[in-house]
């Protein structure tokens, strides 16, 4: 209209659902950009290195997955919600290397683990209700969670893992019967980000106390199979077969295909289904014939073991260069296995301030107050990976993130001298 200023209003912010207000964006994924710069060095993913899989085994996998007996017309077709027959009976094989025991029944094939961690929010939890993690815990899973506003509890750890007297305290607090009580969340082997694995004994401390106060188990174990040192320890899904099992081909295949699995009591993923049917009727046929495949035809486990050598050598070399270039004022957990060592710096440094000058020098981190509830803990601790540069990158990665924050910690010497602390 003529003489009258156009004025537009942006309505979407009002329209937008209170529950994204309390989602948290990756911090992984806010690094990526950054991550891959020719000049940087990225200890920040949890990417595994896929370079090592034979092209060869890629390939037949694939055409087999297109030439079997259904063909293409299957591969490339709608499938069940709760996955392909034969690829949940894979993963029945799968886990029963690890000892336990699962009928292709039990087992939903997801989009990843990471899908897993939404659909079980969706299912469980309503504002409000109680969750315990370990603290630190998995940042996907406290992202998956945010969405359904749950009041998270999250558990000091040690090198066992989970410290049980302070999740007994914990649920003293919360009370036998609380309704608000849904589940606690672990990754018992090589946790991340800590790298740490639970104890025999702490897991069936945890099952007993799941039993007492009436809540559920969910392990995620995503990285069981790549172990460096000491026996293999008993999944907390052999001991109780109540507990909900997370697995995924991420880590030990490839993590394009977001191919992972529920395995739990049919009771539980009849309603998981209900939410995965809404979220996205079904998952690839095509990936999951590649996965079928794959771990049918292929001695897959050379692979693997090829995995673990590299990553082996991968942590040694990082944790001989922490040990030749941080400072004394700087701990780091000693992981058998995994992707990731967690360090802990003095109390006055704030990792994710510093990350700023660690760009800078050409290393990210992801800074440890990204694995706990929000304003929790965690700001003087980073999470740093092994399992994608090279040792040589690793050892020069360390070296300049150890001159970050010596100058940190030299500033604060001055501080300190000049009494302004």
């Amino acid at each position: 209209m003529t003489g009258t200023a156009h004025l537009e209003f942006d309505t979407s912010n009002s329209k937008v659902a209170s529950r994204i207000h309390h989602m948290r964006s990756s911090p992984v994924r806010d690094l990526f950009s950054a991550a891959t710069r020719p000049d940087i060095i990225s200890l920040s993913g949890g990417m595994p290195d896929v370079r090592l899989l034979p092209k060869e085994d890629i390939d037949h996998a694939m055409m087999a997955a297109v030439k079997d007996i259904h063909g293409m017309s299957v591969a490339c077709q709608y499938g069940p919600t709760d996955g392909r027959p034969g690829t949940r009976k894979v993963v029945t094989h799968l886990l029963r290397d690890i000892g336990v025991r699962a009928k292709p029944e039990n087992v939903v094939l997801t989009s990843g683990a990471q899908e897993a961690l939404d659909l079980l929010a969706k299912t469980f939890i309503d504002p409000g209700d109680i969750i315990i993690t370990e603290g630190p815990t998995y940042l996907g899973a406290l992202q998956a969670f945010s969405a359904y506003q749950p009041d998270v509890h999250a558990v000091d750890m040690d090198e066992e893992g989970m410290r049980m007297d302070l999740l007994e305290e914990e649920l003293e607090r919360i009370g036998k019967g609380n309704p608000r009580l849904k589940f606690a969340y672990v990754i018992p082997n090589f946790q991340n980000p800590s790298g740490v694995t639970m104890s025999p004994e702490r897991r069936r401390r945890l099952i007993e106390l799941s039993h007492e106060y009436d809540f559920l188990i969910i392990e995620d174990d995503p990285y069981g199979r790549i172990r460096f040192d000491g026996g293999h320890q008993i999944p907390l899904k052999a001991l109780d077969d109540q507990v909900i099992y997370l697995g995924t081909v991420s880590k030990i295949f490839a993590p394009g295909l977001r191919v992972g699995w529920i395995v739990a009591p049919r009771h539980v993923l009849s309603k998981v289904l209900l939410a995965k049917q809404g979220a996205d009727l079904c998952g690839s046929s095509l990936d999951q014939a590649i996965v079928e495949h794959y771990f049918t035809d292929i001695p897959w486990q050379g692979t693997l073991h090829k995995f673990i050598a590299t990553y082996t050598e991968r942590r040694n070399a990082m944790l001989a260069a922490l040990e030749e270039f941080f400072p004394p004022e700087a701990t780091w957990t000693h992981p058998e296995g995994g992707l990731f060592i967690w360090v802990t710096l003095p109390d006055y440094v704030d990792t994710g301030s510093m990350l700023a000058e660690a760009l800078e020098a050409g290393v990210t981190y992801v800074p440890g107050d990204s694995f706990y509830p929000e304003g929790c803990a965690g700001k003087n601790s980073m999470r740093i990976n092994f399992s994608y540069e090279s040792p040589e990158s690793i050892t020069e990665a360390i070296r300049r993130l150890a001159e970050v924050i010596e100058s940190r910690l030299e500033l604060y010497r001055i501080f300190i001298e000049a009494g302004a602390l």
